[in-house]
């Protein structure tokens, strides 16, 4: 349902506002000082997010970016290149910070929606660290997953190719990492548990401020070596939070009710099949994977200035095209009523 003022807001399922018993949690939490390792809301909040990924260890961090970042430090050199998809979060949506904080470029590709195929990795591993002519290539030190991934439409990367890609990536002897911000919608849509996703990685992290609702925060799994690394690590980016048990409280409290994201793709799901039917052309239906809506804007013949007063004056708010692409994420915060609002005002 819609905020309180009447806002609906499908610009992300990061704009979900805390619930009740989140609030009511984030009141009794007990706390310590977390950089001290003693606050015990975070303690527990690590070790059953530890447990759900079948990991040894977790660290509990302010941001999904924050926690690639720290992954990304932890695992290469400056000078080596990460493969990763071409429109991955790490490298497209993070503000170039895998660069500056790390000193590591990319080795792109550019599978549909967001797959690493076994041959891309043989084909970047050729001429990693070579001698070629008078130059010597870039060593490639870690392969970078996005699962579900964002900038194809939250579509889910099958498991079964992670395992197959990583195992390639293995006997290159790369470091893996998946960016699992929204690993549970992953979840949610293919049945497969967090801790196989999780398996074919060094670290997993995952964002309890997205679709699981908390306002605030995400977590690195991993083993606890890599964590003790990634604690120290998260000290010089400025990252110990203090009495954090105030937000892992939160964040615990979302994570227990993951398995409410299956209501968010049902209602992705019901708006692309209705927006295909309206506007031919507009959304591939079989797209739609988990919560969110790729729409063809071009297609709904309509200039964006003028969907955008429309919207504004109905109270919905939707983030602009990009690219030619209109992104709409469902969230525990819209339901089917905000959905007829919406297809109204385009119609």
């Amino acid at each position: 349902m819609a905020f309180d003022d009447g806002i609906a807001d499908f610009r992300s399922d990061t704009v979900t506002r805390p619930t009740p018993e989140m609030l009511a949690a984030m009141v009794a939490a007990p706390l310590g000082d977390d950089v001290y390792h003693d606050d015990p809301t975070v303690n527990l909040l690590e070790e059953e997010s530890a447990s759900v990924t079948g990991k040894e260890a977790a660290i509990f961090v302010p941001t999904g970016t924050m926690g690639n970042q720290l992954s990304i430090m932890a695992h290469t050199h400056p000078g080596e290149e990460i493969i990763a998809h071409e429109g991955s979060h790490v490298r497209s949506i993070e503000a170039g910070a895998p660069q500056a904080l790390s000193g590591v470029a990319f080795r792109t590709v550019s599978g549909d929606g967001g797959r690493i195929e076994p041959e891309d990795v043989e084909q970047a591993m050729e001429l990693s660290g070579s001698f070629v002519g008078p130059g010597i290539f870039p060593r490639i030190g870690l392969l970078v997953w996005e699962n579900t991934h964002n900038l194809s439409g939250g579509r889910v990367i099958p498991v079964d190719l992670m395992e197959k890609t990583s195992h390639v990536a293995r006997a290159h002897s790369l470091k893996i990492h998946v960016d699992g911000a929204r690993i549970f919608n992953a979840v949610a849509a293919s049945g497969v548990a967090a801790d196989r996703y999780a398996a074919v990685a060094d670290t997993i992290q995952f964002c309890f401020s997205k679709g699981l609702g908390a306002p605030v925060g995400s977590i690195v799994c991993g083993t606890q070596a890599l964590m003790d690394e990634i604690r120290y690590l998260r000290r010089r980016l400025g990252g110990g939070m203090r009495q954090a048990g105030v937000l892992a409280a939160a964040a615990r409290v979302a994570l227990r009710g993951r398995e409410r994201l299956v209501e968010d793709h049902v209602l992705a799901t019901a708006l692309g099949v209705s927006l295909a039917e309206r506007f031919p052309g507009s959304v591939d239906p079989m797209t739609v994977e988990t919560n969110m809506v790729r729409v063809s804007f071009a297609a709904l013949g309509m200039e964006w200035a003028e969907v955008s007063e429309r919207l504004d004056a109905s109270g919905i708010k939707i983030n602009p095209p990009m690219a030619g692409w209109w992104r709409i994420v469902t969230h525990r915060d819209v339901d089917s009523a905000d959905m007829g609002r919406l297809l109204s005002v385009l119609e």
